[in-house]
């Protein structure tokens, strides 16, 4: 072969379907399994933890969701591409008001008492249901966007194991209180009061507060 029949990128057809050459790199993908490769090859590597915050499952995904999921995308490629293993596993938000209340729609019941009267059971058997009802559409919008996340080994905020997790945490934390008075636990939605989330009305929040982070 001459150097003249040498060509190191394919020729741009003038015009090209962008949702076709997307749909292409895609299949790639899939076929080829990079993203499991990008983490298999990297077993004894440095590990790089990554675990976003989940969204309910119990509505559809939106325009504000598409922002997020690149940012949750692009840090784990970065550091993968710095040669770190970075296993992400894909979540769900199964606990809260939004599930409650969408429950309660769904039932026509309102309130603590309501809840009682038809069942504590079957009001959780009914938010379990609720709340995951629509995790096919999101796993497709998720892999059409090209973000990288496993979805066969996903966690629900539901399973015995994560909540426990979360109790063995609260115990750390409130023996780190023990030993240091300084430190208090307290449970806050920023700028989201139970009451104006219930009620569905949001407002300005001002509060001055030290917030610590631990990881």
């Amino acid at each position: 072969m001459s150097d003249n029949d040498f060509t190191p990128y394919p020729e741009a057809k003038p015009n090209p379907s962008f949702p076709k050459m997307e749909e292409a790199i895609l299949n790639f993908w899939e076929e080829k399994e990079i993203f499991k490769k990008s983490i298999s090859n990297r077993d004894g590597s440095e590990e790089f933890v990554f675990y976003d915050g989940p969204p309910f499952a119990n509505g559809l995904p939106h325009y504000g969701h598409l922002v997020t999921s690149y940012i949750k995308d692009v840090v784990p490629r970065y550091q993968t591409m710095k040669g770190k293993k970075v296993e992400r596993r894909f979540g769900w938000d199964c606990h809260g008001l939004p599930a409650e209340l969408q429950t309660e729609k769904e039932l026509e019941i309102s309130g603590r008492y309501e809840i009682l009267e038809y069942g504590m059971d079957k009001f959780n058997d009914a938010c379990e249901k609720s709340v995951l009802r629509f995790t096919k559409e999101w796993e497709s919008y998720v892999k059409r966007m090209g973000r990288w996340v496993d979805f066969e080994n996903d966690y629900k905020t539901l399973d015995i194991n994560y909540m426990e997790s979360v109790m063995w945490l609260s115990g750390v934390a409130s023996e780190s209180r023990v030993q240091n008075p300084s430190f208090t636990e307290l449970p806050f939605i920023y700028s989201i009061s139970l009451f104006s989330y219930s009620n569905q009305t949001f407002g300005d929040t001002i509060t001055t507060n030290t917030i610590n982070y631990y990881f």
